[in-house]
Parts: structure tokens; sequence; C-alpha cells
């Protein structure tokens, strides 16, 4: 964060985020890329600069402000905000500016005003050079009192303490804030960034599809709206999937849009029932094509401050990710990799070990925690194997390797010193390290030892210990995924794993008709710092295929689909494409805490909106069109008087 964002000369509070960085006004310097020419955020309306553009360049100009009040000072000074930065405004002290004293100083902060005046240098030794506006103030002239503010439930100052929950119930004052300003001028500005880069370099044509459609099966929970046809419901579309397919097959070769996407699955962290996908599918495309597509797009769309991004990015499968990692959406910014120690326990005495081992898929597994025993404590490992054994019912074992070389462990006894040797050698432990070791079924393994490499990271870095950089964005495709996968409650029966429309992978068509568990799907993710932003698939394009697949292997019924498999059976091109998660994408690229602090309205955790306070009661006759009725006695509606 850039000193000079720091607010005026004896003012509280660091701002946390560089707004004139996104404006490209004369004034405003470096930042996000610009579209071509210099924005005029002055044209149409009564004020001439903006509170963040002013420079020693505009001295003894006469100009016009509009903006909040932000501080009052010493009957002397007020600072002025707007959506672009601040302003010092001096007020002048002889007899016949007492009058703007007086209304200046008895109209409350965060009360809007326009004032004219004139631009002057601060005096020697009062500039302020952590603000922009810092070398200059505005010697009022007249002002005029836009609207009053009445007390408000918090200070719109970044300093001031606020719950989310008072945050999101009062979402238009916390608008106002720098961080949430910068926030959505940010995604304003990649998202424009986005179409230029798909409508006019590469031709892409947007295309809005349709929020209400029909209910259809495979994928998340939809949310259901009633219809004026007794006993007909239409659906939110939880992505456009099936309409960006169509398109294909009509012909518009190259489909894009900023989609809102809806899905109905309850409380889940750092999601929303309403979202924005990037939504992406062309014609004639293959897997690589797709790819270099979304490298290319994130790198011209990338903000100049957040520093170059590479291409291409790096890809591991699937499998490879999960044997490293644990999980498919890993963080490769820090090491700490599974790693296989399976033929070191062969021979040993060990009999939970030799247990595992003989299990179909069997293996033992360990991750290296570096400087463990200096930084976690008992009650940390505690807390790690209580996680593996809670989440995955998955027991873990550790050691401490000491300075003299020797093993603190239980399994210790179990070892001769040349297996323990290997073991130290395999690991790659030094002095201090901690080993954590997992032995059991090959994936359960390394999704529990995935699990606490996350948080073994957390507490090192709580400890002070870095191992994540904060600043650093680290792309990674993860590919070859299985096509299907086994349903939890009924073993015996396949579910897609990403849609039922991915094509599997050519290699493997021939299992789809004698061991469809092991095909492998063209389906491909992009993850961005161990969250993933993004995925897609090559899709089916055969009409007999895709009911195969329906009908005999996910056992669906393909009534519901019939528009789609008659429109794959009427001349389908081969096509491709890929969702973009934009509210994760801008919620890593500035680093905010939750997606809920890049959407303007969000939904609270339990999918709320705290501030207009919905879902509510509708009464039962305006149900009636609908032939809805509700099960058990509504409270009382109350209709609000004004």
């Amino acid at each position: 964060m850039p000193a000079f964002w720091r607010t005026v000369r004896g003012l509280p509070g660091p701002l946390r985020a560089p707004l004139s960085l996104l404006f490209p006004s004369g004034a405003a310097q470096g930042g996000a890329r610009r579209v071509s020419g210099a924005a005029d955020v002055n044209s149409f309306v009564s004020r001439t600069k903006t509170c963040g553009e002013l420079r020693s360049a505009h001295v003894g100009q006469e100009v016009t402000l509009c903006g909040w009040i932000q501080y009052q000072r010493q009957q002397q000074f007020v600072v002025l905000r707007d959506f672009q930065g601040l302003t010092q405004i001096i007020i002048p002290q002889d007899e016949a500016a007492s009058h703007l004293r007086k209304i200046l100083y008895d109209t409350p902060v965060e009360s809007v005003v326009r004032l004219t005046g004139t631009v002057v240098p601060r005096p020697p030794g009062q500039t302020n050079p952590r603000l922009p506006t810092g070398d200059i103030e505005v010697k009022v002239k007249t002002v005029e009192i836009l609207n009053s503010c009445k007390k408000l439930p918090f200070e719109i100052k970044d300093f001031a303490k606020k719950t989310e929950a008072l945050r999101m119930q009062y979402r238009y004052l916390d608008l106002r804030s720098v961080q949430m300003q910068y926030n959505l001028r940010m995604r304003s500005q990649v998202v424009m960034r986005m179409r230029e880069y798909l409508c006019n370099r590469h031709g892409f044509v947007d295309v809005e599809t349709p929020t209400l459609f029909k209910k259809t099966p495979g994928g998340a929970k939809e949310f259901v709206v009633p219809s004026r046809e007794a006993g007909k419901f239409y659906s939110l579309p939880q992505s456009p999937q099936q309409f960006k397919q169509l398109l294909m097959v009509g012909g518009l070769d190259r489909y894009f849009q900023v989609a809102r996407c809806y899905r109905d699955e309850g409380s889940k962290p750092d999601r929303q029932p309403e979202f924005t996908q990037i939504d992406i599918e062309m014609s004639f495309a293959d897997q690589a094509g797709i790819q270099a597509l979304i490298e290319g797009l994130l790198q011209y769309s990338w903000p100049d401050e957040k520093g170059p991004i590479t291409i291409p990015f790096p890809s591991i499968t699937y499998d490879e990710a999960l044997a490293t990692y644990g999980t498919d959406k890993p963080d490769t910014r820090f090491e700490m990799k599974i790693i296989d120690v399976t033929d070191v326990f062969r021979n040993t005495e060990v009999g939970v070990l030799q247990k595992s081992l003989n299990e179909p898929r069997g293996t033992v597994r360990a991750i290296c925690i570096p400087q463990g025993a200096k930084h976690l404590r008992n009650k940390d490992l505690e807390s790690l194997n209580e996680l593996a054994k809670s989440q995955f019912n998955q027991g873990i074992l550790h050691f401490i390797l000491r300075s003299d070389g020797s093993m603190k462990s239980a399994l210790g006894k179990f070892l001769n010193e040349e297996q323990k040797l290997e073991l130290v050698r395999a690991v790659q432990a030094n002095v201090d390290d901690v080993v954590l070791l997992a032995a059991g079924e090959h994936e359960k393994v390394c999704s529990t030892l995935g699990k606490l490499r996350l948080e073994a990271a957390d507490l090192l870095e709580a400890r002070g210990l870095s191992l994540r950089n904060p600043s650093a964005f680290h792309f990674l495709w993860v590919v070859d995924f299985p096509l299907f996968l086994r349903k939890e409650e009924n073993p015996r029966q396949l579910e897609s794993a990403h849609h039922p429309f991915t094509a599997p992978h050519p290699s493997d068509e021939h299992l789809l008709f004698t061991d469809p568990a092991k095909v492998r799907g063209q389906h491909y993710d992009l993850v961005l710092n161990g969250n993933e932003i993004g995925g897609g698939s090559i899709r089916i394009h055969s009409a007999k295929l895709q009911r195969f697949i329906l009908e005999t292997v996910l056992k669906e019924d393909t009534e519901l689909l019939s528009h789609l498999l008659e429109a794959l059976d009427s001349g389908a091109p081969p096509h491709g494409g890929i969702a973009l998660g934009l509210d994760r994408l801008i919620c890593l690229l500035v680093g905010a805490a939750s997606i809920r602090d890049v959407i303007a309205f969000p939904k609270s955790f339990k999918g709320r909106d705290l501030m207009c306070n919905s879902p509510d009661y509708i009464a039962p006759e305006e149900l009636e069109p609908y032939h809805v009725k509700i099960a058990e006695p509504m409270p009382e509606v109350k209709v609000k008087s004004n």
C-alpha cells in the first residue's frame, strides 16, 4: 500500500487501497491498464474536478468540487471525499467568510456538498507527501449543502471496526469505503479488458442467455420459480451450459457472456446463491486452444500494478495433483509435497502399517513440515491429528528429527538404523522438521495429508514463518479428471465428475462400454493459489454418444434433454469451452477476505440479503395466480406505511 494513500496531515488511519491507480484521468498515475484515451469523469456533471485529481499544476484555478464531508478540523479545515480521493478545503478566517464556517461546521460529517474555490499551495512545512493532493488545498468561496446526513450506524473510515453483518445491512454506506470502491472499480476494469480481448481482438459474440429455464438433470441444485400454469415451474440455470452449446449448433462459432448463475446450495463458505461467470464457448476448438485463449485473456486483462503473469501456465494431471498435493486445486506457492514412503515400511514390524499395505491400493505417505519442532506446539500436533480423525477417519503418526540425527517418535523402536536413515532421506528431513505419516487407501491418505498440509502452513504462518507470498499469483492447469465418480450413497452407480456433457478422452472412449469408471474426461480446471477459478471441457457433439452416456451410464431421463439431443443430431460442430468464476478471481486479485467483498450487493453466509431482508413472506392472495399454497400457517404480512 503506497504511503501517500494515508489520510491528510494529522488525521487518523491508513487508506488500504490506491484508488488513484484505477482512474485514467490526467492526474492519476500508474495502475491498471487503461482503455484507449483518458476517461473524462467530469463530463455531464456539475463539478469541474474530482477530489483526487488536483495537483500543484492546478494552483490558481477556480474549481467546483462535489463530495462527502470526511473530516472537520479546528473550524479552519474540511476534508472533502469522493470516489477518487480526498481534498483539503481551507476556510477563510475573515469575518466575510463566517457564514461559510457556520455552514461547513454545522453540517454533519458524511453530508453531501458542492463548493467552489481557488486552488492554492499549502504553506511551507504543511504539505502531505503521503496524499496525492497533499501539495494543495482549495480556498472555499461558496458552498451548497446538497443533502444533510443523519447519524450513521458506523463511520465511513477505514480504521472504524464493523462486523460483516452490519456492513451488509448498510451496504449502501459500506460501498463508500475506499476498499469497496477499489474492489468494484478493479472488477469493472478487468471485465472491460476481457470484453475488449474477446470481442475486439478475437471475434467473440456477446450473447445474453435466458434466466428462466427448465429443470435439467445433473450438476448443482437449482432454484425453482413458479409460473401461472398450474403445477409448472421455471428453473434458474446454474450456468448457461446448454445454451452455449446450442449457440455453437446455431453457428455463432465464438460466444461469451458475463453470465449470472444460480445455485441453491445452502450455506457454504465463500459461496453465493447468485454469482457471476465469464462464460466462453468455441467451435472447432480443442483443449490446448481453449487453454491458450484463457492464458492470453488473463495476461491481457491483468492489472499492471499486480505485476506481469507468465504464460503458458504449468499443467498437471488430476492423479498427479492428488498424489502430490492431496487435492485437485493445489496451492503451489509452497512446497511440503506429499511423498510416497511405502517401500520404506514394506518389511517393518509396524502392525497398523502392514495392515494398511495389505489393503487394495494401500500406501504410506508423508509430508515434511519445515522447522515444525520450533514453531509447532504439542497441542498443534494434537489438533492436526484430531482433524485427520474427524474429517477423514484417518490416523496420523509423526516423528521429529533431532540435532544428533536421532528420531523422536513412537515409530523409532520398530525401525532399524538403516530404515530410519532411508525414511529421513526419502522425506528430505532436516533437523527440527516434523514429518507426518498416514497409511491406508491411496485417495483417502492423500486427501488427509493434503488437508494437513494447508493446516500446517496456516499454523506456521501464524507463528511468523513466511511460506506463501501474498502478492504472488501461481496459476496451474489440472487436467485428465475422471469422467465419472461413484455415488457415495450407492457406489455401484456413477455420476458425472463435471457435468454429463463432457466428452471422454479419445484414448479412453472404448472403456465407456466395458469399464466406464476408468474413463478420463476432456475436462480442465484452472487453479490460482489453491483456489479453483475456472473449469471447462470439450463437449460431446454426437447425439448418439450423449444419449448413451445419459441413458446407459448415468441412468438419466433423456426426455428432459430432448431439445439438446435433437440439436446435436442437427449438424453440431465439435466444440468446447470454459467458465471463469469472476467473483473468486477478483477476490484473489485484490486480496479480499471473501467474495462478498467484491460483489456490490452480496448475500450473507446463509444466503440472505440483510439490507432489504430477503427472502421474505408473500401474502397468500399474491400466491394464488401461481397456484402455490403454503403448507404451514404464515406470519401475518405487515405492510409498512410511508
